[in-house]
């Protein structure tokens, strides 16, 4: 219900606040009705709700962000049951501070694939200076997030995870593919680094999905992926995770930062 969303993100609030601009999924009915995609207002929704204006070709739009708890639940009342965010911080728009690459898996592959291709891009960032964080999508894949400083433009952040997911492929043709053909994706993981572009977003780590059961796209530790942890958070259990939890996985992503560079690049 409306309610139990509303009480989950009082309860999360200060790990899920994204000051980004937003796509949100609004289901007005329920996740098994019609649900749709929202990124621009042209009106004002509600006060704890702010519009951003941002430039699209010649001219600007105005898109939507939050920065209170206020803003989530008035979220809720909209019908919101997922946030996606953009890759950079509404007060640096032009200046991307985070990479993310989305696994996606053919369903018939067992999770020790995915867990494999994970810890394989890990190890690549790591070797050109990057962090790299790894959350649950809520879904049938994982997250890799890089912080990075918000330094390069969207142009040189878009081609430098493309060379990241060019290079994966190239260590693995028979693994991993980065076109988004399903056709073409039996047997293997696609590498999606699209969600690298301006004005494209990818699920906020702790919003919920529009799925049976309200799985949470959450951060996790990279021990925990010895076992499939991509159906063990959900908005009943996760508040109660966050409470008992002795370490935060993401604790340093801050200090993690760096900036791309194009010597990176040419290592690529």
């Amino acid at each position: 219900t409306k309610r139990d969303l509303a009480l989950y993100y009082k309860a999360i609030a200060d790990w899920i606040l994204p000051q980004r601009p937003l796509t949100l999924l609004r289901c007005p009915q329920g996740y098994g009705k019609e649900c749709f995609y929202q990124r621009h207002t042209r009106d004002v929704v509600h006060d704890a709700i702010y519009s951003i204006s941002i430039r699209e070709g010649k001219a600007s739009a105005a898109y939507l962000y939050i920065d209170s708890l206020s803003g989530l639940i008035a979220l809720v009342q909209m019908g919101v049951l997922e946030i996606h965010t953009w890759g950079s911080r509404k007060d640096r728009l032009e200046r991307p501070d985070r990479l993310i690459f989305d696994r996606d898996p053919d369903p018939s592959l067992p999770w020790r694939r995915l867990k494999e291709a994970a810890e394989t891009l890990r190890s690549l960032l790591s070797d050109l200076g990057l962090a790299a964080f790894v959350k649950t999508t809520g879904g049938k894949g994982l997250h890799i997030v890089v912080p990075i400083a918000p330094k390069q433009d969207w142009e040189f952040a878009k081609d430098f995870s493309k060379s990241v997911a060019e290079r994966m492929v190239q260590i693995a043709p028979d693994q991993y593919i980065t076109t988004m053909s399903k056709a073409r994706r039996a047997g293997k993981i696609f590498i999606d680094y699209l969600r690298n572009a301006r004005t494209a977003t990818a699920v906020c780590a702790y919003s919920p999905r529009a799925r049976s059961g309200a799985p949470v796209s959450m951060p996790v530790h990279w021990r925990e992926l010895t076992e499939d942890v991509r159906t063990n958070f959900s908005v009943r259990n996760v508040p109660e995770h966050l409470a008992h939890r002795a370490q935060d996985p993401w604790a340093n992503y801050e200090g993690a930062r760096v900036s791309l560079s194009k010597a990176m690049l040419r290592r690529l």
